[in-house]
């Protein structure tokens, strides 16, 4: 099998002659990498990884022997992944029995046979490939299993989804607002510094979360849900209720406890109006008390209510909305979401389109 030259074979030997046969047997098939001792040799192999195709390893060189070599690499457990050759004119059998104890693929013996060298490595090298190419097939089979291991998540997830949508309608908004509220808090983590230390994972799963944020205004009477006018005190303690309500439903649903999502859907249900200055409800949190995922569903929401149609209200223009916003008119933000949101907010609107009103990202 001819190889391509994108592989590299690394070369260790303190003589340069010796050095010098080796590439000239490899070099129409391989990149060819040099080290003229062992220390050179592990840096090599520190440098280029699993990148190389096969090591050509002498025995006696100064500052690091070969054998010393292969014991560094058997302890580091680089022998399994990369194939190791030793070529030596040394016979001793306690060296040779050594090398093949730390893993070594094969001894060639020196003056070497270039037709033989040659065939012996390169059916490793091929060896090797087969066996890579089917560990990533594994790979890709144990990713197909999680990916209907997350359908089923995701079933789980449509359902309350579903119940998410059905609360809307109740409140006489378009269906669309628990859609935007995932799509600009997806989008804030991804874009921002707001998202540092976020999988792209977590952020799908904090996604899913924030559709649930309202959840809990199932128990609210639709004569408050959509009262015109402003609520008075009692309604207002009443609608405040949503977010333990909202907490509370999550945590009886069985389904919805078994999804990742699920600590982040229920801390957003019950979190979601509390303010970075304490003045928020229902636990009066202060600052990082509240997650950062949870404070920017908070924000989304605010956003998103201030530039939809509501029945108590018409909507606002994006500009007031933002000055409305970082002017402290919503309650306090945590400065840093602030400084996020003004940065991104130009992009927010694209999830308003006149078409769709609301896209969903991912």
């Amino acid at each position: 099998m001819h190889h391509s030259k994108s592989e590299t074979l690394l070369v260790i030997d303190d003589e340069p002659i010796n050095r010098a046969i080796l590439c000239n047997i490899f070099e129409s098939q391989y990149n060819i990498t040099e080290a003229e001792d062992g220390l050179a040799g592990l840096a090599a192999i520190e440098t280029y990884g699993e990148k190389l195709s096969a090591v050509l390893l002498d025995v006696v060189m100064p500052r690091m022997s070969g054998i010393e070599l292969l014991r560094r690499l058997h302890q580091d457990g680089l022998m399994e992944k990369i194939p190791v050759f030793l070529i030596t004119a040394d016979v001793d059998s306690t060296t040779m029995r050594e090398a093949y104890e730390l893993g070594v693929i094969d001894v060639i013996f020196k003056p070497v046979i270039p037709y033989v060298v040659l065939r012996r490595v390169n059916s490793v090298v091929e060896l090797f490939q087969a066996r890579r190419r089917l560990g990533a097939e594994v790979e890709r089979q144990r990713d197909k299993l999680l990916l209907q291991a997350q359908q089923l998540a995701e079933m789980g997830m449509g359902m309350v989804e579903a119940l998410a949508a059905a609360i809307e309608y109740r409140s006489d908004e378009s269906g669309e607002h628990v859609r935007r509220i995932h799509d600009i808090t997806c989008h804030l983590l991804r874009r921002t510094s707001l998202g540092k230390g976020f999988s792209e994972n977590q952020i799908r799963l904090i996604g899913m979360g924030a559709i649930t944020h309202d959840v809990g205004k199932i128990s609210i009477p639709d004569a408050i849900l959509n009262k015109q006018g402003p609520l008075s005190p009692e309604e207002y303690e009443l609608m405040k209720s949503h977010t333990v309500k909202g907490a509370e439903l999550l945590a009886r649903i069985p389904q919805m406890r078994e999804l990742s999502a699920y600590r982040y859907a229920y801390d957003i249900a019950l979190h979601h109006h509390e303010r970075w200055d304490g003045g928020g409800y229902p636990d009066g949190l202060v600052g990082n008390q509240i997650p950062i995922w949870t404070q920017i569903v908070s924000l989304a929401d605010v956003y998103d209510a201030l530039v939809s149609k509501r029945c108590y209200k018409e909507a606002f223009s994006t500009q007031v909305a933002m000055e409305m916003i970082l002017g402290g008119q919503c309650g306090a933000f945590n400065p840093l979401l602030l400084n996020a949101f003004r940065q991104e907010e130009p992009s927010l609107r694209k999830f308003y389109s006149p078409a769709k009103g609301g896209t969903s990202n991912g």
